[in-house]
């Protein structure tokens, strides 16, 4: 897809969610490209229409766009619920299945999501697949015998790669841990995978979000198109 085509059907996709943010709630706010548009949508309406909300951030990179728009940025532990997610997703299946963790913020990103009362996706619409697995899947280890769990992941035929920087070294997550990508190129039973990587040893959290969102944005070319997950319920609760 053309890089402008993509980042205008980003923009629209974000633009679209920042409309399910309503005065006093608690939001989530994520982290990538397509949650820069929606934070730049979010700052503009608590400028211009006096929107109020407390956002939760899903990495530190997100608390500081937010700030800059004046948006109130409290830690998770600080609040006892929260009302809606907003997030992006690297790919996404016709199940409602999601790689996630494009940008090193899975971790963060998961814990948010799973206390959430409803949980969005939004994208643009070159992230829909038929079958998750195309696109790397993160998984975050921590530093201490890093290693040992990439020749596991070998072993099985996962192909990982330790995700480097252009410094040449292991990135960094916001827990300090490395991420290591599987280029699996296809992921038939998602969860049984799950499985097998959360409970290998020095790993703190994967890439697989599985039938957890209740909608998902898709910007699409002519205007963006709502998608929701027939295996989950609810409107937003105010």
């Amino acid at each position: 897809m053309d890089q402008n085509l993509q980042n205008k059907l980003k923009k629209e996709a974000g633009i679209k969610a920042a409309q399910l943010v309503k005065d006093g709630m608690v939001a989530g706010l994520g982290t990538g490209t397509t949650v820069r548009y929606l934070v730049d949508e979010l700052g503009r309406r608590v400028k211009e229409e006096g929107l109020t909300f407390t956002g939760v951030t899903t990495s530190r990179r997100t608390a500081k766009q937010a700030e800059g728009y004046g948006i109130k940025i409290v830690d998770i532990d600080d609040v006892d619920h929260i009302d809606l997610t907003i997030d992006g997703a690297d790919q996404v299946d016709k199940n409602f299945n999601g790689i996630k963790g494009g940008g090193a913020a899975l971790l963060w990103e998961k814990i948010v999501a799973i206390n959430s009362r409803h949980y969005v996706w939004i994208v643009d619409q070159s992230k829909l697949a038929d079958t998750i697995g195309s696109f790397p899947l993160p998984v975050e280890v921590i530093p201490f015998g890093a290693g040992h769990v990439i020749s596991r992941f070998k072993a099985k035929g996962y192909n990982p790669v330790l995700r480097l920087g252009e410094d040449g070294k292991p990135i960094r997550t916001d827990e300090n841990d490395y991420i290591v990508d599987l280029h699996l190129n296809r992921i038939d039973h998602p969860k049984e995978l799950g499985a097998d990587l959360i409970n290998t040893v020095g790993v703190v959290e994967h890439g697989l979000f599985l039938n957890m969102v209740d909608e998902v944005i898709v910007g699409n070319e002519g205007a963006p198109k709502i998608l929701k997950n027939p295996y989950k319920g609810g409107a937003i609760r105010e």
